[in-house]
């Protein structure tokens, strides 16, 4: 490997979520984090001399993509997942997160239904309730330590819970699935009979485990696509979540047209200028540095895999299929919510994810970031170690 991703670098002091605001949220302040889903690790070198050579020309005005931007987003997609979307289907967003809320807004009314499948990253639950629509859950089933889906709860729901639209993670976070094309084209096809637009996050699709292959749920036919708004964002690929660039495909004109009045009634119009450039220069010259980075993460889970087997058999480890994300199970201790998390945060000191956030079924799990270097990610396992070494 050419890049050295153990290299421990101090974020703290730079206004940072994950280490600079533990107090804020009630947290030690000493507290080693694992929660947020960033990354520890410094962007691409091609990215960093981009933001350089643009800083150093020292304006900062209203921007929007070139062409050249478009196609290299499409380019991408074509290259690392088979799927060439048109350059007119893309729109750019703050976030995915943004994104989601706009296509919730745009595309439901007040008290219809929009379909989840919890265990899941909880700011879809925030985006449907606090716009005032209808929570509907088709939790995932766990089976034999893999997540599946209940196919015939999925259809149901959607029929008595007035449904319009469906908020599909895919890889799903935190479960870790890489959903086949199969288990797509069922979703896909159930959807289209009942009427139901699907909003696909596939923001970690980078990020898919050896083995397993991400699908483009869009991919899979012009019909799929047409009822689909795909969202990826360079964010997570390359650590750019602090630049705020997503970027949505919509091939269907008059929902891509609704959904950008929509984006525009909110307020926004023109990307941020540096993360603009910043995805441009990660999805040009990114891709040595992206190979090298799931090798590293890759390594981070075998290594954490064998530690929880030899040191907390207790913990389930849940096999993921894609993200960065862990998915563990304490539920062999006993413990109510609280009282796990009162262990995780005051005897282990460590800030992680608690799983009853994402719903439910998350009861008794705590979800961790393995994008650090290993140095850090075995500091804090040695930490949960010692915490339930008597339990």
């Amino acid at each position: 490997m050419t890049i050295n991703f153990d290299e421990i670098i101090d974020r703290r002091g730079t206004s940072c979520l994950k280490y600079d605001f533990a107090v804020e949220r009630g947290y030690p302040k000493d507290i080693l984090p694992f929660w947020v889903a960033d990354m520890d690790f410094r962007t691409p070198q091609p990215v960093i001399d981009e933001l350089t050579r643009r800083v150093q020309h020292g304006i900062f005005g209203y921007t929007d993509p070139k062409e050249s931007y478009k196609e290299t987003i499409v380019n991408w997609m074509t290259e690392h997942h088979g799927w060439t979307p048109s350059t007119r289907a893309l729109i750019m967003t703050p976030g995915v997160v943004f994104a989601l809320a706009a296509a919730v807004r745009c595309f439901t009314k007040p008290g219809d239904g929009v379909l989840l499948q919890q265990p899941v990253y909880y700011p879809f639950t925030e985006v449907i309730e606090q716009n005032g629509r209808q929570l509907v859950n088709s939790p995932l089933v766990l089976k034999d330590g893999h997540y599946e889906i209940d196919f015939a709860d999925f259809e149901q729901k959607i029929k008595s819970g007035n449904v319009k639209l469906f908020l599909l993670c895919s890889p799903h976070n935190p479960a870790g699935r890489v959903w086949t094309k199969d288990e797509l084209l069922r979703i896909a096809e159930i959807c289209a009979r009942h009427d139901v637009l699907i909003v696909a996050d596939e923001i970690h699709h980078e990020f898919v485990r050896p083995g397993f292959r991400h699908t483009v749920l869009a991919s899979l036919s012009p019909e799929i696509a047409a009822r689909t708004i795909t969202c990826t964002s360079p964010s997570k690929t390359f650590n750019l979540a602090g630049l705020q660039v997503s970027n949505i495909f919509i091939e269907n004109d008059k929902l891509r047209r609704k959904f950008r009045a929509e984006v525009l009634a909110a307020g926004y119009s023109q990307p941020n200028s540096l993360g603009l450039f910043a995805a441009q220069a990660a999805y040009e010259h990114g891709g040595e540095w992206l190979k090298e980075l799931l090798t590293y993460i890759e390594t981070n889970y075998q290594k954490t895999k064998a530690f929880l087997a030899e040191n907390m058999p207790k913990v389930k480890l849940i096999e993921p299929e894609g993200t960065y994300l862990l998915w563990l199970d304490f539920s062999a201790y006993g413990l109510s919510d609280e009282e796990l998390d009162d262990i995780i945060v005051h005897k282990a000191n460590l800030w992680l994810d608690s799983g009853h956030i994402f719903g439910p079924a998350g009861s008794n799990f705590q979800r961790i970031n393995i994008a650090c270097p290993w140095q850090a990610l075995e500091n804090g396992l040695e930490h949960l170690k010692a915490a339930f070494a008597n339990r």
